[in-house]
C-alpha cells in the first residue's frame, strides 16, 4: 500500500505563525493544476505498482480549489495507480471556504474526509494569527459540513500562545467535543524563524511563547481528550475508537508515498525526494517535462533514526525487532540510552516495544534525538 500527497501552494492570506510553502497570490493556479497533472503523469512509477490507500490535498490551503479542480487530480490518480476502494481521501480546507454550495459540490466527488484549520474558536486569537475567518465560521463550517454527510471530520488546534488563557483553552476543547468531531490535531505554538510571529518577538512586539503554558495546556488537554474517549495515537493526534488519519499513520509506520506539487516530499523505502520550494522554477521544470526535485539515498543510519523519531511519537511505539531488521545490533545499542529513560519514567518497555509514558511525551523529540545513531 502507498499513499499520495499533494500540495496545493495557494492561501488568500499568510498565518504569523506558518512557514509552509504557499503564495497568496492565486494568479498561476491554473498553470500549477497543469503543473501537477504532468508530474503525476512523470512520477507514475515511483511507488512501482503499490495499490494506493490515501490521497491528501494539502498546502497552502488546497479548499481554494474548486470541485471540478479537485476531482481533475483524483482522477488523474485512478488514471495512472490502482486506487482502493476504500481509500482514505482527506482535502485540507479553511472554515471561510466552506460555505454550503462548496460542501455539496465537494460532495459529489470522492473526497471522504475533511481536515478544517479551526486553530481556536476566538475572534481575538484568530485576529493575532492572521487567520482569514472567525470563530462563528469555523463552528458553522463543522454544522454544515455534517449535515452533508461529511462524517470523518478533524480539526485543527493551536494551544501555548499569550492570548491562549486557560480557560480559553478548555473552552476550545469543549466546542470541539460537543461539536462531535472524532478527531482532532492540536499543535504547540512555535515560533520557526523567518515568519511574522519570529520578527515581532525579536522586535518586541509580541512576547517569546512560554514552555511552561505550553506544557500545562498539553497536560490538561490529555487528560480532557481521554474523558471524552479519545485515545492519544500520536504526540499531536487524537480520535474516537476507528478514526486514525490513515494517510498520518502511514508516514509514522513507513509507508512508502509520492508527493506532488511544489515543496512536496516522496518516500520509497530507499530514497527521500523533495520537490523544489518556489512556484515559478516548479512550474518551469514541469513544462520541460522535468521535475525540478532533489534525492537523497538514505543510509542505514538514516532509516534508523527515521523509524526512531517516527515510532517513538505513536501509540504502536518504537519495536526493537523492526530496529534489527534494519541493523543487526541495532536494538541491544539503544537501549543502553533507553535504560535510563525507563528508570525516569519517561519510557516503557512492554515485550520487545517502547512507548513513551505520559511524562515522557512532553520530552518526545529529546529522547528521540537521544536514540539517534
Amino acid at each position: 500500500m502507498a499513499g499520495i500527497y499533494l500540495h496545493v501552494p495557494f492561501c488568500k492570506q499568510a498565518c504569523h505563525y506558518c512557514d509552509f510553502h504557499f503564495s497568496t497570490s492565486l494568479k498561476y493556479k491554473d498553470q500549477m493544476l497543469d503543473a501537477m497533472l504532468r508530474e503525476l503523469e512523470l512520477q507514475k512509477d515511483y511507488l512501482k505498482g503499490e495499490t494506493i490507500e490515501t490521497i491528501y490535498f494539502g498546502g497552502g490551503t488546497p479548499s481554494v480549489l474548486s470541485a471540478d479542480e479537485v476531482n481533475s487530480l483524483i482522477n488523474r490518480i485512478t488514471q495512472l495507480h490502482s486506487v482502493s476502494s476504500n481509500a482514505e481521501i482527506t482535502l485540507e480546507a479553511n472554515p471561510d471556504d466552506l460555505g454550503r454550495e462548496k460542501i455539496n459540490a465537494l460532495r459529489q466527488t470522492p473526497v471522504n474526509r475533511f481536515s478544517i484549520g479551526i486553530q481556536s474558536f476566538f475572534d481575538e486569537d484568530l485576529a493575532w494569527m492572521n487567520r482569514v475567518h472567525r470563530a462563528q465560521e469555523a463552528e458553522a463550517s463543522v454544522k454544515r459540513a455534517q449535515d452533508a454527510g461529511f462524517e470523518n471530520i478533524t480539526v485543527d488546534l493551536i494551544y501555548g500562545y499569550p492570548l491562549l488563557t486557560d480557560s480559553k483553552w478548555k473552552h476550545n476543547l469543549e466546542t470541539v467535543f460537543s461539536l462531535g468531531i472524532p478527531h482532532v490535531s492540536a499543535y504547540s505554538m512555535t515560533v520557526e524563524p523567518q515568519t511574522a510571529l519570529a520578527a515581532f518577538i525579536s522586535k518586541k512586539k509580541q512576547p517569546p511563547m512560554n514552555e511552561q503554558q505550553s506544557a500545562e495546556q498539553f497536560a490538561y488537554m490529555l487528560d480532557a481528550m481521554q474523558r471524552n474517549g479519545f485515545e492519544h495515537y500520536e504526540i499531536s493526534n487524537f480520535c474516537k475508537p476507528g478514526h486514525y488519519s490513515r494517510h498520518n499513520s502511514n508516514y509514522w509506520k513507513g509507508v512508502k508515498y509520492l508527493g506532488i506539487g511544489p515543496s512536496a516530499h516522496s518516500f520509497n523505502g530507499d530514497t527521500r525526494q523533495w520537490n523544489i520550494a518556489n512556484n515559478a522554477k516548479y512550474l518551469q521544470g514541469l513544462s520541460d517535462n522535468t521535475i525540478p526535485a532533489e534525492t537523497e539515498i538514505l543510509t542505514e543510519a538514516d532509516r534508523l533514526n527515521e523509524y526512531i523519531m517516527t515510532s517513538l511519537r505513536t501509540v504502536w511505539g518504537l519495536d526493537l525487532n523492526k530496529l534489527d531488521s534494519i541493523a543487526s545490533g541495532a536494538s541491544s545499542t539503544l537501549m543502553k540510552i533507553a535504560e535510563e529513560y525507563i528508570s525516569q519514567g519517561k519510557l516503557l518497555k512492554n515485550a520487545n516495544v517502547l512507548t513513551l509514558t505520559t511524562e515522557g511525551k512532553l520530552y518526545a523529540d529529546a529522547i528521540a534525538a537521544e536514540m539517534f545513531f
